[in-house]
């Protein structure tokens, strides 16, 4: 605790901790702002203006499920820092694994590198015995190529098997062919014009809990939160990542719950403790059909409110976005 407390009654550092709260005063709650916000007309520019000129610069995300009232007061939220997960930028190439399989993951939609895998195949002089954009399945005498929509908005999948099983020698080669100067341009500039249908990530309440719907099989969803995880939750005392267990689909996390970090300053006065604290979590990922659940229960003794468990799974819907 500061020492310039510590000679205080805890009656006068509460007064003092309150005399800047009024509106007019020094500290100026600003939730109260959104009452009163107004829409503004969106900006117009001309229709003959250089458009690989323009972009967005602080882009929104657009929001998954539907608006949910935290407990007790209404607080504006916190904005999500849109850089949180490590995306696959367009026309990139990247590897995704778990023990029994491995795939690649390109940053484009699927109609965008359909034609690419179709171009794989004649340059190597593959016997193709079956081809099927709409299936996504490109059978050769080799091996088949298989293409599917990614996890992610904008990005596809991309296997290589051969008698059902994982034909390593097929995918690095697929690996080299996308990651290859030509095929990345090719695939970044189609993919900035071409718009994809993804299913929603939803969120569902469970009596008193709240549990994360994942609209893919349970190994996909393992394997690209693992990756995430690993590189995203290594914020010392703030967010870090404990274990993952691929076996039971199961992740232990350390983390400064929403309800930690909001808590007012005079609450932590009350408590003698000005230090936000981590706890420590389990993130387990159910089946559910061709869905899969994904749960947070405490493994501490303190357990997850339902607003903390309801933060938390979004900031790991955030990871997936």
């Amino acid at each position: 605790m500061n020492s310039a407390l510590k000679g205080l009654p805890l009656a006068m550092i509460a007064a003092l901790a309150l005399a800047g709260c009024a509106k007019e005063g020094h500290y100026h709650d600003r939730n109260e702002d959104y009452a009163d916000a107004r829409q503004a007309a969106p900006l117009t520019l001309p229709e003959t203006r250089d458009q690989s000129r323009y972009r967005d610069i602080m882009p929104v995300p657009q929001a998954s499920g539907s608006f949910y009232a935290r407990e007790g007061d209404f607080a504006a939220p916190l904005p999500q820092t849109l850089s949180a997960s490590t995306a696959v930028a367009a026309g990139d190439v990247a590897v995704r694994e778990t023990d029994a399989d491995r795939w690649l993951v390109v940053g484009a939609a699927p109609a965008v590198v359909w034609p690419e895998l179709e171009r794989f195949a004649e340059q190597r002089g593959l016997e193709i015995t079956r081809s099927d954009s709409a299936a996504g399945v490109i059978e050769t005498s080799d091996a088949s190529l298989l293409l599917r929509q990614g996890l992610r908005t904008g990005t596809s999948e991309i296997r290589c098997d051969t008698a059902g099983q994982l034909n390593r020698l097929c995918l690095n080669s697929l690996q080299r062919h996308f990651e290859a100067r030509s095929a990345s341009a090719s695939i970044a500039s189609a993919s900035a014009q071409q718009s994809t249908d993804r299913q929603s990530i939803r969120f569902e309440p469970r009596g008193d809990d709240w549990v994360m719907v994942l609209p893919f099989d349970i190994d996909r969803a393992y394997a690209e939160l693992a990756f995430q995880l690993e590189n995203n939750f290594d914020m010392e005392d703030r967010r870090e990542l404990v274990s993952a267990d691929e076996a039971s689909k199961r992740f232990v996390i350390d983390y400064v719950t929403e309800s930690e970090r909001t808590r007012g300053f005079v609450d932590s006065l009350m408590s003698m403790d000005l230090t936000e604290s981590m706890h420590r979590v389990e993130m387990r990922l159910t089946p559910q059909g061709q869905e899969t659940l994904m749960e947070a229960r405490a493994v501490d003794d303190e357990p997850l409110s339902g607003d903390d468990q309801r933060e938390l799974l979004q900031r790991m819907e955030g990871l997936l976005r």
